[in-house]
């Protein structure tokens, strides 16, 4: 049994070398392996098809829908989205006060919203009094600040990579984003892995370092 004095006596490349061993141990053996690729595949497969109708289905719209339409609930929809919005920046400012990893979350969905308001207010403005000011305002206020919000959800996402990638052993750069593998799913496992509850893939223990604090909500 190596205990911490153990540990403290090897060196960095050693603890590195450990902490590869224990992460091979959780590898499924071929047959499992064999199996989630098989799953794996269906989930690709239903993804593509999802794709390739809703391309059609975008191409059926292009061609039928009406150039101009006389909505109804008009104040409601804009009313609504920016309230919606104004609860995307609310739970942006918490979360990053809070110093939580749902700020990830937050900030993915806050650039989503501000993209979403400058399209519709571009679109919907076009060969209207007040398209300048609608084409100004995405330019200079809703498109930068969803650009900073993408960038920081990216540096979040590397930085807690990073983290990862020392606690596996794993030296190196961290890679680029869409090279980054899933947390929580180990190479071979089925993303359904991802629906167990975090302390059963990563057992922490109730009084340890990594254990909420009471009332820290």
């Amino acid at each position: 049994m190596i205990d911490q004095e153990d540990l403290r006596r090897m060196t960095p490349q050693e603890r590195q070398q450990l902490r590869q061993a224990l992460a091979d141990l959780d590898r499924p053996d071929p047959a499992a392996r064999r199996a989630i690729e098989r799953r794996r595949a269906l989930l690709l497969a239903a993804v593509i098809v999802c794709c390739v109708v809703l391309a059609a289905w975008i191409g059926v719209l292009a061609v039928t829908l009406p150039r101009f339409y006389r909505a109804g609930g008009w104040r409601a929809a804009w009313v609504g989205f920016d309230i919606f919005l104004l609860l995307a920046f609310a739970a942006t400012g918490w979360s990053a006060w809070r110093r939580r990893q749902l700020l990830i979350v937050c900030l993915v969905v806050l650039a989503t919203l501000l993209c979403c308001d400058a399209w519709f207010d571009v679109v919907l403005d076009a060969r209207t009094s007040g398209f300048a000011l609608s084409l100004a305002s995405a330019l200079v206020i809703e498109l930068p600040l969803a650009a900073i919000a993408m960038l920081a959800a990216r540096r979040l996402l590397r930085t807690t990579t990073a983290v990862l990638q020392r606690y596996r052993g794993e030296s190196g750069t961290v890679p680029r984003l869409r090279d980054i593998a899933l947390a929580g799913v180990a190479p071979g496992r089925p993303l359904t892995d991802l629906m167990a509850p975090p302390e059963d893939q990563c057992p922490v223990p109730a009084d340890g370092p990594g254990a909420a604090r009471a009332g820290d909500g």
